[in-house]
């Protein structure tokens, strides 16, 4: 009769083995094929990478977090009463690129303390990477927000650059137009590799 040590190592066996089995088959058939849009970039007049990013109002907004919603998306959906909070404006999005075609997700998230503001963007390509943007409270005479690059994951890693923030409202007057659409344009460069001796 098997003692308790054999028991407990067949049962460890068995879930390595399964984590093994089921690595295998997510491998060779994987539950998500996603699909990379290829990229539209250009290359900047100073040097590096643009690229641009747009959300069109308000169909591509998924969720709106702020206190004091007379319509909160989704509907429902309610803002935690903590005061800590009670200054934070959070926003999710659909994004798509120059072709109109959804790539990824993004949030904005605004922040008050005090005289102070903050307006962070974090974009999520899902078949690239994600970005994390510090913008400046700031708009300039143009309209424009400019933020830094502050991280990237995978093929953002290795960058960084700048990216602005501007709203254009429609005008073409169609039905179903948006009211606008927020336009995102990166720019990019590759980190300076360490020199070696």
């Amino acid at each position: 009769m098997p003692d308790g040590n054999d028991l407990f190592k067949t049962f460890i066996t068995g879930i390595v083995l399964g984590v093994a089995a089921a690595a295998g088959a997510l491998y060779a058939f994987p539950a998500v094929d996603q699909i990379r849009e290829a990229s539209i970039v250009s290359v900047a007049a100073n040097g590096g990478n643009t690229e641009s990013f747009h959300v069109n109002v308000p169909m591509d907004r998924v969720m709106v977090g702020a206190p004091g919603q007379k319509q909160p998306l989704p509907v429902g959906m309610e803002w935690p009463a903590d005061e800590l909070l009670s200054d934070v404006r959070v926003e999710l999005f659909k994004v798509r690129n120059a072709r109109d075609t959804v790539i990824g997700v993004a949030s904005r998230t605004a922040a008050r303390d005090g005289d102070v503001q903050i307006i962070d963007w974090v974009l999520h390509l899902p078949a690239r990477g994600s970005v994390f943007v510090n913008m400046q409270p700031q708009a300039t005479a143009g309209g424009y927000r400019k933020g830094e690059l502050r991280a990237g994951s995978r093929e953002f890693a290795p960058l960084h650059g700048h990216m602005t923030e501007r709203w254009v409202p429609d005008t073409s007057g169609d039905e179903d137009a948006p009211a606008g659409r927020i336009e995102l344009l990166a720019t990019y460069v590759g980190k300076p590799e360490p020199e070696t001796l």
